[in-house]
């Protein structure tokens, strides 16, 4: 559990932040420049996800709160919600925008100008952009062990840096598309490709908006701590030897942090004073072992 608590979400954020800001003026200006579609759209989803990383980082902020008399598990998942709401942002901002354009400029017969700039920016953006998706990989390494990345973004319950690694998968995609169908328009001197990269880049972000809104949704309605964390716990009450049985074991993630409930049969004969006191200790070797246990109910009972 050491190298999960190396891992750090705000470095993501920040990474995309910058990267983003970058990319979102330059691209801004090099479609003012040259007039093209597609560059118009990836200058829209860039300052899109440059708002969104504003919206992490609140959300962020306002999960770290502490527990009070009316929200007594803490604010963890407003990080959950925040992290909705970008994902209807990458939804309606970025991807029905796009195809919006797309759709729009379909019939225009403006030429494109001065596309060595567009892809020069392009070019540059795709760069900046490897970079922030290699700094969200590397926070991501330290979670997901051994795991595929696929099988890690489909149980992870850090929403922050799925939110972040979709919108960089996303983007750096559509910078690949950009690039293509900039390159296309400028050799066949048909527009029609620079619209139609804006609408496959919209699109792109629409499958990449609803991919994650339908994990964090998983954590908004409440999901259990993550597998590899909860076999942990499991094994660690399971191989107490004052306890006979697990008859069952529930955790809930609220934004990074966990809480436990579980229902245990210890051993014939000991004093309530006895038993309270092992299970406080072994509340606490759980708590040493994963950190991110804050609240731990664990009942003796004779049945389940």
């Amino acid at each position: 559990m050491a190298a999960a608590d190396q891992a750090s979400p705000l470095r993501a954020i920040l990474w995309a932040f910058a990267a983003n800001l970058g990319i979102a003026l330059a691209k801004l200006a090099a479609a003012v420049h040259t007039g093209s579609t597609s560059m118009l759209a990836e200058a829209i989803h860039s300052g899109a996800d440059t708002g969104n990383q504003l919206l992490l980082l609140l959300g962020l902020r306002q999960s770290e709160r502490p527990p009070d008399p009316e929200h007594p598990l803490g604010y963890g998942k407003d990080i959950y919600f925040w992290s909705f709401v970008v994902a209807l942002m990458l939804f309606s901002m970025g991807g029905l925008f796009s195809i919006y354009e797309g759709v729009h400029k379909f019939d225009s017969d403006e030429p494109i100008e001065n596309t060595g700039v567009a892809l020069a920016v392009l070019g540059v953006s795709i760069v900046l952009e490897s970079v922030s998706l290699r700094g969200c990989l590397r926070e991501v390494k330290h979670l997901r062990g051994r795991r595929s990345l696929w099988r890690w973004v489909n149980e992870s319950r850090n929403a922050e840096l799925v939110v972040v690694l979709g919108e960089d998968v996303a983007a750096l995609l559509g910078l690949s598309f950009a690039f293509v169908f900039v390159v296309l328009a400028a050799v066949t001197g048909n527009r029609h490709y620079d619209a139609l990269g804006s609408l496959a880049i919209g699109v792109l972000l629409v499958v990449v908006a609803v991919f994650v809104a339908s994990r964090v949704k998983e954590l908004l309605i409440g999901r259990s701590a993550d597998p590899h964390v909860a076999e942990v716990i499991e094994s660690e009450i399971g191989a107490d030897p004052q306890i006979l049985w697990v008859y069952n074991v529930i955790t809930l993630q609220i934004g990074a942090q966990i809480m436990l409930a579980a229902k245990v049969r210890m051993r014939d004969g000991l004093l309530i004073e006895d038993a309270c006191e092992h299970i406080n200790r072994l509340e606490r070797r759980v708590k040493e072992r994963i950190p991110a246990v804050r609240w731990s109910f664990i009942e003796p009972d004779v049945d389940d």
